[in-house]
């Protein structure tokens, strides 16, 4: 009796971490998961603020122009590295759409992507996000080198870096909202 118990935990466990690990529902529940855990962006405490010291950095948008980032130079700019097989990166799209509607005639967005063209552009299209995304064609500055995903930065106009989030955060927050008014307004 007791080897019978045994079996069937251990038959639906490894069922259910089947289920997990070989099924399109991982992706919706790494989402859920990552929207449940997923608190607003903090700003840096002004002491420990570092400013980027080299803005030159060529990026590449959908239409294979180039821009400079020198050229964004003054300007409030939110960067965010994100990919399509970022589970966390998708779940945070929606709320850069909705910022990116209300602010982006006042500030500068960046969405770099590290994937593949031939993935991002359906993405977007499916989504029916028209968000200004790039790829890198430089190095990118050292203040902003990091290899996890996602990973958003938002910088004021003297170039000293604000907001540097790692991982899945609520941009579409009023506390956000707040950070960006206030260094519209600088």
């Amino acid at each position: 009796m007791r080897f019978k118990k045994k079996f069937l935990f251990l038959l639906f466990f490894f069922i259910f971490v089947g289920i997990y690990m070989f099924s399109p529902l991982d992706f919706y529940v790494q989402l859920y998961v990552n929207r449940f855990f997923s608190s607003n962006p903090i700003p840096i405490e002004e002491r420990e603020r570092t400013s980027l010291t080299s803005y030159e950095w060529t990026l590449k948008d959908l239409e294979g122009h180039q821009i400079q980032v020198n050229d964004i130079k003054n300007r409030v700019v939110l960067i965010n590295f994100w990919a399509t097989w970022c589970p966390p990166c998708i779940v945070e799209m929606p709320d850069f759409q909705k910022l990116y509607d209300d602010y982006g005639d006042k500030m500068t967005f960046l969405f770099v992507a590290r994937d593949r063209e031939d993935r991002v552009v359906p993405f977007l299209k499916k989504k029916a996000y028209h968000l200004p995304v790039y790829y890198e064609s430089g190095l990118t500055p050292k203040e902003l080198f990091n290899l996890s995903l996602p990973t958003t930065y938002i910088i004021d106009k003297k170039g000293t870096i604000v907001v540097a989030k790692v991982g899945f955060s609520d941009w579409n927050s009023d506390d956000t909202r707040s950070i960006l008014d206030k260094l519209l307004k600088e």
